[in-house]
């Protein structure tokens, strides 16, 4: 959500911090600010908007400081204005804050704060941390952030410059993530590793209840006790071409395109022998066998993914799955036995409700085990075993190519416990993985022929409401297809199981309603196609995703969005390329920001 971004070195600060901000930009924002130091004294500026604009005021202003901080904000308390904006400081102007998280006790602080004298100018939780500093500010400036820090209740990652201690950036990790870049003669501080890609390859992931101490020549490290803690520096290999545009209008366009190559380089990593591998794997194949349920945890297009996977695991492993939406299960108290496998789904692998999930899960004594896009991030860390997607760097916020690697991964991993249950054949099992390695192909000849979402999104573009229906996996793909298209064209869009459309779903059906009936070849395509014809019936315009020469299903449909021929079982990776194309041009031909819809954020790192 929001993005945190710090340097100390001798460049200019503002072009750094600024640069980095701007490669945090997809993951959600809504105001930026900077706090600079220059000569000892401290300057802040922000700008509700764009970091575009707030680097147009800074070009006019000229600052020539070498430390800083800046911030990216969601917001989460208090409106999106410049007030409201990060960073924030004291009552003196002297000490700045920047802070990613939520602080659940801030409204407690506020009112002791005010009570000895305290002015409040924004409406957020943030500002609390600079008056607590100022507050113990004779301890020093390390110590009077610690003992701000231990009043705070709630998860967050902090960043403070002051000008008692021109020459230092403080950073506080709990619960959200902060990594620092290693540099030579400067440092640099960011929420992600996006950020630092231009400038360091040494980073060090600070664990939670760390705090460290950077100056231009120096990083220490200290645990939640103070002390010391030797860095684990860790050497970043994110190709740099994965954050750029290339020839693609957009970055979603891009990764949509990036899709085969995913399934390829999986297929290449992942199959050997006839069967699928986890080199990583430490959980024992006697224990993962053992498992009697499966419990998914996820948010959003991760959810679908997971639902999609309870289809494998229970086909192909035999294995109970329930698929839970983190935010609910982690308050729910749900009943999970000792021989339950708790597997957690992340893109980002920062996902908040996600990981205290993870954390329920251990305190229950149970095995956790996470499907996340990056190494070293916290849910990877806190789960017993991580399993890496390696879908490249996402920086759309609807998640496109990161939901192809989730489902293609549980496949894998739901053909890896039928293996070694001895539910499978070898023979079924090279059969499938040869299916799986021909999926690219088909990938890339469905993405070189884009003309009937073109037609189709400019019939449907002054749409106001749509639905999405499917059976069986293609249900999850028509919540991911109603996810995508509401996400970024902003029209109201719900997906249903299609048996479900007459249990209430068809009251709102009118004359042109655009309803998308996902309808590949299987075992329910008949019943899909009745579904289909009942909404057609009460005026419903009616888009159907088919199996190419199935002319019977096509026949039912106003349009047809054409898929390759695939087994059953792999229907889902190609049904939800066409869904994520007509979101794409329906959003582009309504002017909607395609990357950055309103509202949204890339990594939710708050609950």
């Amino acid at each position: 959500m929001c993005g945190i971004m710090g340097y100390t070195g001798s460049k200019r600060a503002a072009t750094v911090l600024l640069d980095g901000l701007a490669r945090l930009e997809y993951r959600g924002y809504d105001s930026a600010g900077v706090a600079l130091l220059e000569d000892g004294t401290l300057f802040v500026r922000k700008r509700a908007g764009r970091v575009s604009e707030l680097a147009e005021s800074l070009a006019a202003e000229g600052f020539a400081a070498d430390m800083g901080i800046g911030h990216t904000r969601w917001a989460t308390h208090g409106r999106p204005t410049e007030r409201n904006a990060h960073p924030h400081t004291d009552g003196t102007g002297s000490i700045a804050v920047v802070h990613n998280g939520i602080i659940e006790n801030h409204e407690e602080l506020r009112a002791k704060l005010e009570a000895v004298g305290c002015r409040f100018v924004s409406d957020t939780d943030t500002e609390v941390i600079p008056h607590l500093i100022a507050e113990n500010l004779h301890l020093g400036i390390e110590d009077a952030v610690r003992a701000a820090c231990a009043a705070l209740e709630g998860a967050y990652a902090i960043a403070v410059v002051s000008e008692a201690a021109p020459d230092r950036m403080i950073a506080v990790r709990k619960g959200s993530p902060l990594v620092i870049g290693l540099g030579e003669g400067e440092q640099f501080l960011a929420s992600s590793v996006d950020a630092l890609l231009p400038f360091t390859r040494r980073v060090v992931y600070l664990e939670d209840g760390e705090w460290a101490v950077l100056t231009r020549d120096s990083v220490e490290i200290f645990n939640r006790d103070g002390n010391p803690v030797e860095p684990d520096v860790k050497t970043l290999d994110a190709a740099a071409a994965d954050v750029e545009l290339g020839p693609y209008p957009h970055y979603m366009l891009k990764e949509i395109h990036e899709q085969p190559g995913v399934v390829r380089r999986m297929s290449a990593e992942r199959i050997r022998d006839g069967r699928p591998v986890f080199d990583e794997m430490t959980l024992p194949n006697s224990e993962l066998a053992a498992v009697e349920r499966v419990v998914v945890q996820a948010c959003g297009t991760s959810w679908h993914a997971g639902l999609v996977g309870k289809y494998y695991l229970e086909r192909l492993a035999g294995v109970h799955t329930d698929v839970e939406i983190s935010s609910e299960f982690r308050y729910c108290d749900p009943v999970l036995d000792p021989k339950t496998l708790v597997l957690s789904i992340s893109q980002s692998g920062e996902t908040a409700d996600v990981l205290e999930g993870v954390r329920l899960a251990k305190g229950r004594a149970l095995r956790t085990l996470s499907i996340v896009n990056v190494e070293r991030s916290s849910i990877a860390r806190e789960s017993h075993q991580a399993l890496y997607m390696g879908a490249g760097v996402e920086i759309g916020v609807a998640s496109t190519k990161a939901f192809t690697a989730e489902v293609g991964m549980l496949f894998l991993l739901a053909l890896h416990l039928g293996r070694i249950r001895w539910r499978l054949r070898p023979e079924f099992v090279a059969e499938q993985l040869d299916a799986f390695r021909m999926l690219p192909t088909a990938m890339e000849r469905l993405l070189s022929s884009p003309d009937d979402a073109d037609r189709i999104a400019a019939g449907i573009k002054d749409a106001h409401s749509m639905f999405f229906i499917g059976r069986g996996p293609s249900y999850p793909i028509a919540l991911e297809g109603a996810l995508k298209m509401k996400e970024i064209s902003y029209i109201h869009a719900a997906g249903y199981p299609a048996g479900e459309l007459k249990h209430g779903p068809l009251a709102l059906i009118e004359d042109g309603t655009p309803v998308v009936v996902v309808c590949p070849r299987d075992g329910v395509t008949a019943k899909t196609v009745s579904n289909a014809q009942e909404a057609r019936s009460r005026g419903a315009f009616v888009i159907g995703v088919v199996q190419e020469g199935d002319d019977e299903a096509a026949s039912v449909f106003d349009e047809v969005l054409a898929i390759p021929a695939a087994p059953e079982m792999l229907s889902p990776l190609l049904t939800v390329i066409p869904l994520q194309l007509l979101a794409y041009r329906t959003a582009v031909l309504r002017g909607c920001n395609v990357d950055k819809p309103r509202n949204l954020a890339k990594s939710v790192t708050v609950e």
